[in-house]
């Protein structure tokens, strides 16, 4: 929870604000995003691109409010671009020449919430949206020495060009090994869980629900998975994994499968212990742990908080049947590897619990190997509401249209490699001011800084209800910032393959603490792909240790012999990744590299070298002072790391869409002029336009969900003194806006009953 002692002075220049984030735990405020973070993803060193679901933006471009921008990693400032289809609630994946693709979204929109006003949704003339649903927009970034005017820079997003075969929002995307992306499942419109009540249709839900799957670029028609009829209800942004086998593994509801991507067989595994829910709305935090050298780059998936509501409070498309923010979210976390090396069947593994319930908490994984858990409530859920069913109307709710209550300011750091019991940690890490709740994101930065950005639990645009839209950017600075010196390197390729001959770093004498031999045996170079960010997930996101030896030279200085990427895509797909060397668990910058040959088809694969043997300097000395190691960083003995698995099967090349060739043209990153190191296990050596009839546009409540959007209805607020902050609102005193309305749309709804499927599922 926020305390007042956590606040920081609002009044503070920028300037003060930066050098007081500098210190290691603490948090600066750095900008205006423009339009609301909802979704970011990191396209280079330089740019961050964002993503808000189309709203009433003061911020303007081509004569309507803008919902795209691009932020300056150097500057803090935020350029608005053109995006024109609705992409409230999208998916999104890398690709694997550095472009990202965005999947899906919502009907075209107008202000408060409104269905768009041409072609019932397919256009809104006042906010200028058309319908994102089937929409797949590609982005290429580009740097300040490009023209950002540019096509080549802008979003590519026409519909009538390409776009998916089914209507998709909330739908799951996860990378294969030849760079392709699954997208699974998915609402067809707007609602708070993806069923109606009673559940008597958990295929289609009378039309509202998307059971099927798809490939981008396309393997054929949408195909009906079994996992999304068996979860149906909580199964919105299922969470997705590549496994090394080529299986994913994919969790929802309470249930959990591998599931072929190539035969749509489903392999059951346990179920969640507990009934924890961890996707949307329940939200939990859900992060691979680091692929390493030391445990064979065999994945196993943390999932922690979320919630355990019974089945009957979760409601329906329209809102929950519960007041959601009176209910604790989980504190509960567990571990699965769904691929066991040793013969053993996969089973859940109890963690130890988070510092405190969290839903819409979010893992990053930072370069030191360790996972930062940020932003979330302690009580209730994603998503917002004008009423529930207990809440029949607006000027009751307490939290405005938030589902959640309890902003959760301080983060914590959990640590894969401590002994059971000790693993999370708070220490030193300072609050926020600002709460994080419902589309809020964060991401990785390349200076090994986290930036944090959105939250928005409102229908439009909201600057005087509680917990209200955000604007503002954060940088948090994590632990190892305490380090009196960082890291740099040089000789970092720009591409890297999957296996083949090894290559070279070289880090400078002066920029590590403590003598060179020791600093030398310390030292790891990992990739770190911070994913899409959105909804509290990063899709994508994974961190993957690299095998190395090293050379301490005469002159301290330190040749690192790094190997490729393991010879199987599935460990670590296609695409961007920032790569670190962190020295006593001190982190580099992050330079940009792109894994694998840049194209969509099975990726060329060779056999891993073997590296030198390390070698230090008999005469080795100390090459400064201060702090050698950061108190959360991860570590590990040193370790011969086996190559799990060989590439799966021959997937056929498959080839772009002619008219947008030129957006996937593989083009060579530019390499960042700053560097910085990474450390977590020490190695040894071992063998635009659509059509001219279209024009720059409520839906019914009925029980059952017919592909609207009426979830989503109007607000109007406009007293500022009801705004949250720390020092005036707690749990205990909720607030309660009287200068909203009641959403027509809206109907008292008490169930009287929970529909039980036999499988043990929330219906």
């Amino acid at each position: 929870m926020f305390t007042p002692a956590a606040w920081l002075a609002l009044g503070l220049a920028a300037s003060s604000k930066l050098a007081a984030a500098q210190q290691a735990g603490s948090f600066a405020q750095v900008g205006n995003t423009q339009v609301s973070a909802m979704m970011m993803f990191l396209g280079n060193e330089e740019k961050v691109y964002i993503l808000d679901k189309t709203e009433g933006n003061a911020a303007q471009i081509d004569g309507h409010p803008a919902w795209g921008a691009a932020w300056d990693v150097n500057t803090h400032s935020a350029q608005v671009m053109e995006v024109l289809t609705n992409s409230f609630c999208a998916s999104g994946m890398h690709l694997p020449n550095g472009s990202y693709a965005t999947f899906g979204g919502n009907n075209a929109i107008g202000p408060l919430g409104s269905t768009g006003n041409v072609g019932a949704g397919a256009y809104d003339s006042t906010y200028g949206d058309y319908d994102g649903r089937k929409s797949i927009r590609i982005l290429n970034p580009c740097t300040s020495a490009d023209d950002m005017s540019s096509a080549q820079c802008q979003w590519f997003d026409n519909a009538t060009v390409l776009s998916m075969q089914k209507l998709r929002w909330y739908s799951a995307a996860e990378a294969l090994g030849d760079g392709s992306i699954a997208l699974i499942g998915g609402f067809v419109s707007g609602g708070y869980i993806n069923r109606n009540y009673p559940n008597t249709d958990p295929e289609y839900e009378g039309g509202a629900a998307e059971p099927t799957y798809e490939f981008f670029p396309s393997k054929g028609p949408a195909t009906v998975m079994n996992f999304m009829i068996t979860t149906s209800g909580l199964n919105s942004y299922a969470h997705t994994y590549l496994m090394p086998s080529g299986n994913m593994l994919i969790q929802a509801n309470i249930s959990t499968v591998l599931w072929n991507p190539e035969t749509n067989v489903e392999t059951p595994l346990p179920n969640m212990p507990g009934g924890v829910a961890r996707v949307y709305p329940a939200s939990g935090a859900v992060a691979m742990l680091p692929l390493t050298p030391a445990n064979n780059y065999t994945p196993t998936v943390i999932f922690c908080g979320g919630s355990d509501m019974p089945d009957e409070y979760w409601g329906d498309y329209n809102y929950p049947n519960y007041n959601t923010w009176t209910y604790p979210a989980s504190k509960d976390c567990q571990r699965l590897t769904p691929e066991p090396t040793d013969g053993s069947s996969p089973v859940y593994v109890s963690d130890d619990d988070m510092l405190e319930g969290r839903t819409m908490g979010q893992f990053i994984i930072l370069p030191d190997g360790t996972l930062l858990v940020i932003n979330g409530g302690e009580n209730g859920t994603a998503g917002y509401a004008q009423a529930t069913g207990q809440t029949p109307s607006y000027s009751l709710m307490p939290y405005g249209e938030s589902l959640a209550s309890g902003p959760v300011g301080t983060p914590a750091i959990y640590n894969p490699n401590l002994p059971a019991g000790s693993r999370w940690s708070n220490a030193g890490l300072s609050n926020t001011n600002i709460a994080r709740l419902y589309h809020s994101s964060a991401l990785i930065m390349p200076d090994a800084t986290v930036m944090i950005a959105g939250s928005n639990p409102n229908v439009d645009v909201n600057l005087t209800t509680i917990f209200p839209t955000t604007y503002t950017a954060e940088i948090f600075y994590p632990p190892y910032f305490s380090a009196s010196k960082r890291p740099t390197f040089s000789g970092a390729p720009q591409t890297l393959s999957y296996g083949g001959s090894s290559f070279d770093l070289t880090v400078p004498s002066g920029v590590y603490s403590g003598s060179s031999n020791a600093a030398a045996a310390n030292t790891t170079v990992v990739l770190l792909r911070g994913g899409f960010t959105t909804h509290a997930m990063n899709m994508g996101q994974r961190y993957l240790q690299l095998n190395n030896t090293y050379t301490v030279n005469s002159n301290d200085s330190i040749t690192l012999h790094v190997a490729q990427v393991p010879p199987n895509p599935n460990i670590f797909t296609p695409g961007p990744a920032l790569m670190f060397v962190v020295i006593n668990g001190i982190p580099s910058n992050g330079t940009m590299v792109i894994v694998g040959n840049g194209q969509v088809g099975v990726q060329p694969t060779q056999a891993a070298t073997v590296l030198p043997v390390s070698a230090q300097n008999p005469s080795g000395s100390s090459s400064g002072s201060g702090s050698s190691s950061s108190t959360n960083s991860a570590s590990g003995s040193s370790h011969t790391g086996a190559i799990v698995g060989a590439v799966i099967g021959a997937i056929a090349v498959i080839g772009i869409l002619g008219a947008l060739f030129g957006i996937f043209v593989a083009r060579r990153r530019r390499a960042a002029s700053r560097q910085h190191p990474a450390a977590a296990y020490a190695m040894k050596a071992t063998g635009d336009g659509y059509g001219s009839g279209a024009s720059r546009g409520r839906a019914t409540d009925d029980r059952v969900r017919h592909s609207d959007s009426s979830a989503f209805v109007p607000l109007q607020q406009d007293n500022s003194s009801t705004s949250w902050n720390a020092s005036n609102t707690s749990l205990h005193s909720p607030y309660r806006d009287t200068y909203g309305r009641e959403g027509a749309d809206y109907d008292p709804y008490n169930s009287d009953g929970a529909v039980q499927h036999s499988s043990g599922q929330r219906l």
